[in-house]
């Protein structure tokens, strides 16, 4: 079974993203061998990062309380798909400061990036491969961009009937990013797992 991650990435009051995040999670559902979990920010309510030492240079770190929760979280996942809105030109900085605690939690495994606003949020996508670069996780090529997603996606994540017929539109470009994701995040797993042994 590959375990994949759906970060919701902001916290915001009337957020529309938690919408585009249960439209990712309904297309991972139909892959067969695939487990989703829905790791909303809204439920690790984390302060902002002042550890002394950069976590990747910490030997001695021992996370608690709901820092350690979002981390663990993070290690039980084979791959990522992060959901993202656009402020001002980059991510929300509850987003970027989810990821200033991880330290090798998301070593080797893919992550992929689906966002909305203002030229589909592309530029937020842009910051974000930067920043899981950093992570240590692998970014997907593709990403998914959508401008204009509140009035294309309903509350229960569904797209609307004529944007989904499109082939080269969104569910496509999503349908693409997947496969990428499963691929790599098997194949991963596999050697990840064949080094355990």
């Amino acid at each position: 079974m590959t375990k994949i991650a759906v970060i919701v990435g902001t916290t915001r009051r009337g957020r529309q993203t938690a919408k585009q995040a249960l439209w990712v999670k309904n297309a991972l559902e139909t892959r067969k061998g695939v487990e989703v979990t829905m790791l909303d920010l809204k439920d690790y309510e984390l302060p902002f990062f002042d550890e002394p030492v950069s976590p990747r240079y910490n030997p001695e770190r021992t996370p608690e309380g709901i820092v350690k929760q979002w981390l663990d979280a993070l290690t039980e996942a084979d791959g990522y798909i992060v959901v993202t809105p656009e402020y001002n030109h980059s991510i929300p900085g509850v987003l970027k400061n989810a990821f200033d605690y991880v330290d090798f939690q998301m070593n080797r495994k893919p992550s992929g990036i689906v966002s909305h606003g203002t030229v589909g949020g592309a530029r937020a996508a842009m910051h974000l491969k930067e920043i899981l670069s950093e992570s240590k996780t692998l970014p997907v090529p593709e990403f998914v961009t959508l401008a204009h997603m509140s009035d294309v996606i309903d509350e229960q994540g569904n797209l609307a009937e004529d944007v989904k017929a499109n082939p080269y539109g969104p569910q496509g470009a999503l349908e693409g990013m997947i496969d990428s994701l499963l691929w790599i995040a098997e194949a991963f797993a596999d050697k990840r797992n064949s080094q355990r042994n």
